[in-house]
């Protein structure tokens, strides 16, 4: 068995089948579904059904797929630490983030980690829950990743680095005739009746918008969405209103639309996660340039 044998393995897995695969190794299918018989010859299990032009996983091949991520994971940390030789000149560093922290405060980590390290591709993968994040750093598809939860921060199986909290606002459609025109803030209670555009369950917007309906506060959910990008435009489009971190503060007021604050302050807490023991020097130096960026909150 070789690391490449797994990269191979790896690569039908996430790019869905060997076609697929082939062309993302840059490899001839015949030469890839040679390197994952060898594989299988060499675990003594058959991977994948191949049923036509599919491959589905077998019970040994889902078995695989958390210790090749490992063992690829712990090539790439040793190359990397090779690399560190030449401070970091070049390099990949995956990172797993929630929509909102991807706005901030990922969008001034990066800037700030790329100014001293500009050769290290920072490689953003998006997950849309807190437990996706931990998952992927968990099995190695991602080193680092950004999370914001309202209760404790998760430090299972994880390291957990806290960069702060983020509270929620309401973003609405600009102009004198929108809703809560003239006004800065509103309490939770002024979001009566209004039409609400809300994220998938499992998400800091949607559970803040759930909580709502709970206390006995009357909404209409105008639209639900997956695709974080999309809220903003629907907002400007007179959709309805949606409740927001305050990560989207300034690209939506650059839009031209209202940002107000809510009252009682309700906030999330924000996170980087990345794996417990030895990290690569990229993750290494993101995570400190991460903390540098987002000091510690210090009492008294």
């Amino acid at each position: 068995m070789d690391i490449r044998q797994l990269e191979s393995f790896l690569a039908i897995v996430d790019h869905g089948g060997f076609h697929r695969a082939a062309s993302a190794l840059y490899v001839s299918q015949p030469s890839l579904s040679q390197a994952i018989r060898g594989l299988e010859r060499d675990l003594g299990g058959e991977l994948f059904h191949r049923i036509g032009r599919r491959a589905v996983l077998t019970e040994a091949g889902q078995a695989l797929i958390e210790p090749a991520r490992a063992a690829v994971r712990s090539l790439a940390t040793a190359r990397a630490s090779v690399a560190a030789v030449q401070e970091l000149r070049t390099g990949r560093l995956d990172v797993a983030s929630m929509p909102s922290q991807a706005v901030e405060p990922l969008t001034t980590v990066v800037r700030a980690f790329g100014e001293r390290h500009p050769g290290v591709c920072v490689a953003i993968r998006a997950a849309f829950t807190a437990e996706e994040v931990v998952e992927r750093v968990r099995t190695g598809a991602a080193e680092v990743g950004l999370l914001a939860v309202s209760g404790p921060l998760p430090d299972r199986d994880v390291a957990v680095h806290p960069l702060g909290e983020q509270r929620f606002v309401v973003v609405a459609p600009g102009g004198s005739d929108g809703p809560f025109a003239g006004q800065s803030a509103i309490s939770s209670e002024e979001l009566a009746g209004q039409r609400l555009i809300v994220g998938q369950r499992g998400t800091g917007m949607r559970a803040y918008v759930d909580g709502l309906r709970e206390r006995g506060i009357e909404l209409v959910v105008a639209a639900e969405t997956e695709h974080r990008v999309s809220v903003l435009p629907l907002v400007l489009a007179g959709v309805g209103v949606a409740v927001l971190a305050e990560s989207w503060r300034g690209l939506a007021e650059r839009a031209g639309a209202r940002v107000l604050d809510i009252e009682p302050r309700t906030a999330l807490r924000i996170g980087l996660i990345s794996r417990r023991g030895v990290l690569s020097p990229a993750a290494a130096a993101f995570v400190h340039t991460a903390l540098e960026a987002n000091p510690p909150a210090v009492d008294g």
